[in-house]
């Protein structure tokens, strides 16, 4: 049996920057939670490193005996890269996450073992196999569940490298299926959505310092019953926290409720379109157009603020949707807002569909980014499509739009908060870029609670104090 190994954990960076859109402070936001999970598994006995290359400058000089890399679409060819170095220098090799979980062959290629979808039940059997010398090829999680999910090695974190190092997931997956989205292909065969329990959760939580967490989870309100429990056990912890959900799941106002009493402040939220029909032709029947301004003035009345998603380049999509969509946002005061063109992620019935079409252009993983069009649209050129994504940034971002979007809060405290966090996200880059390069980010994480903290005295809150 294997023993003193020494193992290698890998979060290769994107290539975003071949768009000319890169970001530092995007990929500086959050730990890779993934790969410190992975770690929980290890013996005792065997040494780990951990390298996010977002935030790490990557020493390939070493010699692992094992690595592990965790492979997105466009950090695909670097990923490959860097296995085809260690496996040259007699490393073994393994790749997972959701680009090799869709194109398992390809990914085989550069690797010993691929491990297919959710790693939970998969990982800690591929330890043992490699342990006594007898690893497969490919591995896949027999069950989906969390139960037992060992503590996360957050000890191989360096908290100074992340704005938001208290990240937390406490579920896998989403309980919906639309057609663009990855889950459909990296939880093919089992369970797409399951969560934790609520003690192991708070376990995690509650040990973080300072009061900021955030949920990565795809959809918090998943599934009610959980997100009550959860939501009952924060409250009076005094911690304020951001998340995502969709937007049928913020209808229940009660639901909110508990979850605004629990710390909820910014919330992550998929509107992805203003156009009923292109929803529907995505899946997306859970998405209905006129309960958006409903949900979002309820989330307002509570003082969460909401990131607003959006996707550009469905089918019923038009050159006039780009402005009409940004025009509705600020309309509608959304704090902050992301944009995406559609992509069809290898492995999702999008990609397939497009693909028995002789739409896909390319499969240059490099540009599967959602900055750029890789496939034919109907109606719109590939040039329509760039240009129309990137003048939506610019015109949602000015300074003017900023402004307007702020004076449509209710609240002086609203519209202060909205400005400054708005502002702050987009407008100083440079300042990000030197905390970056000081390796020093965290020095904003106190100044972020600080804004969050701000909910303002909406017209719900003072309802609340006179009952």
């Amino acid at each position: 049996m294997r023993r003193n190994i020494h193992l290698k954990l890998i979060l290769p960076s994107l290539t975003e920057a071949t768009s000319g859109a890169w970001r530092s402070i995007k990929y500086s936001l959050f730990p890779p939670l993934g790969l410190a999970t992975l770690a929980a598994y290890v013996p005792t006995d065997w040494k780990i490193t951990l390298c996010d290359e977002h935030v790490q400058t990557f020493d390939g000089e070493d010699e692992p005996d094992l690595v592990a890399i965790q492979a997105y679409v466009t950090s695909a060819r670097r990923s490959y890269e860097i296995a085809d170095h260690y496996r040259r220098r007699g490393a073994y090799v393994v790749l997972g996450g959701l680009h090799p979980t869709s194109v398992p062959f390809e990914a085989l290629a550069h690797a010993d073992t691929v491990v297919l979808g959710p790693a939970e039940e998969a990982w800690p059997r591929f330890l043992s196999d490699f342990q006594n010398d007898s690893p497969r090829r490919f591995y896949k999680s027999r069950e989906r569940t969390l139960d037992n999910l060992p503590p996360i090695r957050r000890d191989l974190i360096d908290r100074r490298l992340y704005l938001v190092p208290n990240s937390v997931i406490v579920s896998r997956g989403c309980p919906h299926a639309c057609d663009f989205c990855y889950k459909t292909s990296f939880f093919r065969g089992g369970k797409s959505f399951y969560t934790s329990t609520v003690d192991q959760a708070m376990d995690e939580i509650v040990p973080l310092p300072g009061r900021h967490t955030f949920f990565l989870d795809d959809n918090i309100f998943g599934h009610r019953p959980f997100a009550e429990a959860l939501f009952t056990a924060l409250t009076g912890c005094g911690k304020i926290w951001q998340g995502a959900a969709t937007v049928d799941s913020l209808r229940d106002e009660s639901l909110l409720k508990k979850a605004v009493a629990s710390g909820l402040r910014s919330i992550f939220v998929g509107f992805e379109s203003l156009n009923e029909e292109s929803l529907r032709r995505q899946n997306k029947h859970h998405n209905r157009r006129n309960e958006y301004e409903t949900v979002i003035q309820m989330l307002h009345d509570h003082g969460v603020m909401i990131n607003g998603s959006f996707v550009f380049g469905l089918e019923q999509d038009d050159p006039a949707s780009f402005e009409a969509t940004v025009e509705w946002a600020v309309r509608n005061s959304i704090e902050t807002a992301t944009f995406h063109l559609m992509t069809p992620y290898p492995g999702t019935p999008l990609f397939k569909r497009l693909e028995n079409e002789g739409r896909i252009m390319h499969r240059n993983w490099d540009l599967y980014d959602t900055r750029h069009a890789v496939f034919r649209h109907p109606t719109m050129s590939t040039e329509q499509l760039q240009n129309g994504y990137a003048g939506a940034y610019r015109s949602f971002y000015r300074w003017s739009s900023i402004v307007r979007g702020s004076m449509g809060q209710d609240h002086w405290l609203k519209k202060l908060r909205h400005f400054v966090y708005t502002g702050a996200w987009k407008k100083f880059d440079p300042l990000w870029a030197v905390l970056i390069h000081l390796r020093r980010i965290s020095l904003a994480t106190p100044g972020l609670e600080t804004v969050l903290g701000r909910r303002g005295l909406g017209r719900t809150d003072e309802e609340t104090a006179g009952k």
